[in-house]
């Protein structure tokens, strides 16, 4: 093993037992971490990447995965800074769980789900604390943890060791994992998509914290992405993954602006400010499709015994919007800033408490549930995740073919099954997927099917939220594409939620940017991406990680 290198892998292949079959989902890599640096390793969702490691802190479940071939050597190092190289694979369990959180230490995708709800913040710190330092005491190990969370810039930070996990934003949740992680200051940080749900000004806090960390403590990081933007924020060196094998490595700028294999070339075009727009709409109609006055929805905030209501939060205050007939508009803002409120509200499935919702000149606030179903096949909403959207139970068929029945579109069933035929090659499906359930999808192709549904009806307007946040960059162009070519063919109009700076620049025409419930700036895209008025937006562009400076 090279005296520079903290992590040697050397032909590892990982496979894993599924439906009676082995699928090599890590299929004999060679990769290097040298002592104190970043490598980010990039690829699409089941190239292996978090395989990759889990292999190398052997958290793999035994019973489902083996390892026939290669190695993985890592420069222990033990209390007592004696060093020495083991080979991860043959080590037993008692070495790995000494080895783990201790000198590799792994912050997981979801913090929601790799904290345990049960137990309080400080006990899930001084627990990981007193697992490799026997010798300190309780209060010892509760004072350590306070250090961590001030390390990880949590206010208050004693105050906040009783807080459960449900009491944190996911910013801080996040924080709380990476505090744990580094509480017993490990050699390498093991991070796998630790920014991918975060708002882009926590992400630039995330980044920021790590790379001090980082130089505070000569820690290495293997950081598992496959946004391009924090590979170039946070990156030495880069490794690209595909189906199971690295496809390409080497330095930052190498990779970045020099990329040798296809597939590295295609990730990278496929980003939104490499794409071309491949359907223009000359000229966006002057008729007001969608509008909004004084548009109002408040929760009511209950408190006491009785629980009588104390106070309201404003999710959205008084805000006034139109969108015109062809037009995508986007919507963009922090998590609770609104944004999603404000969408379901325009279609009713948020009751507004208060302000005016007008369609084509026609008020709907204040119709009953009878009186909006002409309006429900005019207004349409595709959901952030298609998974919790689409009925597990139900064929593509039934999705599609149901609405079309209780609106009256088709004379017969066969007639509607032709129709929802149609409609999945016009959303770049095979027809016979009509037969298929959710479970069977991808996550584009099942973002695809929830985009046909809401085209079933044939409307006029449809509510895009976060339909691309957890999309790879190349499924993400396609949805991008396909939203731009109906757009041009139907004429829709669009609200698109979204909190990704660069899919704005690339599909909207306007963009409104809501913050704790208002709309504090509107105008072109262009204008609000490239000369933002209000300090908010700025703070917001600024926290965007890009290519255009490497």
């Amino acid at each position: 093993m090279h005296s520079e290198s903290l992590l040697e892998i050397n032909g590892l292949k990982t496979w894993l037992r599924s439906g009676g079959k082995d699928v090599h989902a890590v299929d004999g890599i060679d990769l290097k971490i040298k002592k104190g640096e970043t490598l980010c390793l990039v690829g699409e969702s089941g190239s292996g990447k978090s395989i990759t490691a889990l292999s190398i802190i052997q958290l793999l479940p035994q019973r489902i995965s083996q390892h026939p071939a290669g190695s993985i050597l890592f420069d222990y190092r033990d209390l007592s800074d004696h060093h020495e190289t083991l080979d991860m694979l043959k080590q037993p369990e008692s070495k790995l769980c000494e080895i783990r959180g201790s000198r590799i230490a792994m912050i997981f995708q979801e913090p929601m789900t790799s904290l345990n709800p049960v137990f309080t913040v400080g006990e899930q710190i001084s627990e990981a604390l007193r697992l490799h330092h026997l010798d300190l005491t309780e209060e010892q190990a509760f004072e350590k943890a306070a250090i961590a969370l001030e390390q990880v810039q949590i206010k208050n930070a004693k105050a906040r060791l009783k807080d459960y996990p449900h009491q944190l934003s996911g910013g801080q949740r996040q924080r709380v994992m990476i505090a744990m992680a580094i509480a017993c200051e490990p050699d390498l940080l093991i991070a796998d998509e630790a920014t991918t749900a975060l708002d882009v000004t926590v992400q630039a806090e995330i980044l920021k914290l790590m790379r001090e960390l980082q130089e505070r403590r000569g820690m290495s990081i293997l950081f598992i992405t496959h946004d391009f933007g924090v590979v170039a924020e946070m990156a030495d060196r880069v490794a690209v993954m595909q189906a199971g094998k690295i496809v390409e490595q080497g330095s930052l700028d190498a990779v970045l602006h020099h990329p040798q294999h296809e597939y590295t070339r295609a990730l990278l075009a496929a980003l939104p400010h490499n794409l071309d727009k491949p359907f223009k709409v000359e000229k966006i109609s002057s008729k007001t499709l969608i509008e909004t006055k004084q548009l109002q929805v408040y929760f009511p905030v209950r408190a006491g015994f009785l629980r009588r209501t104390v106070d309201h939060i404003r999710a959205v205050d008084d805000v006034d919007m139109t969108i015109k007939k062809g037009e995508i508009v986007a919507l963009v803002g922090e998590s609770g800033c609104g944004k999603t409120t404000l969408g379901r509200a325009i279609l009713r499935l948020t009751e507004p408490t208060g302000g005016k919702v007008y369609f084509s000149d026609d008020e709907i606030t204040g119709l009953s549930r009878s009186a909006m179903k002409a309006y429900r096949r005019e207004m349409q909403i595709v959901f952030q995740d298609p998974m919790s959207s689409l009925n597990p139970r139900l064929t593509v068929a039934t999705m599609l073919t149901e609405p079309m029945a209780v609106h009256g579109i088709g004379k017969s069933q066969k007639e509607r099954l032709a129709l929802a035929h149609d409609l999945l090659e016009q959303v770049q499906l095979p027809g016979d997927y009509l037969w298929r359930y959710p479970h069977e999808f991808s996550g584009g192709q099942r973002q695809r099917i929830g985009i046909a549904r809401a085209l079933v009806l044939n409307p006029e307007f449809i509510v895009c939220d976060e339909v691309t946040s957890a999309l790879d960059v190349s499924v993400q162009a396609e949805i991008l594409k396909l939203l731009l070519k109906l757009r041009a063919e139907r004429g829709l109009s669009l609200l698109f939620i979204t909190h990704d700076i660069a899919v704005v620049e690339y599909i909207s025409d306007r963009t409104l940017v809501m913050y704790q419930g208002k709309v504090v700036e509107s105008g072109t895209t262009e204008q609000v991406c490239q000369s933002p008025k209000h300090a908010y937006t700025q703070k917001l562009i600024s926290a965007v990680p890009s290519l255009s400076a490497y």
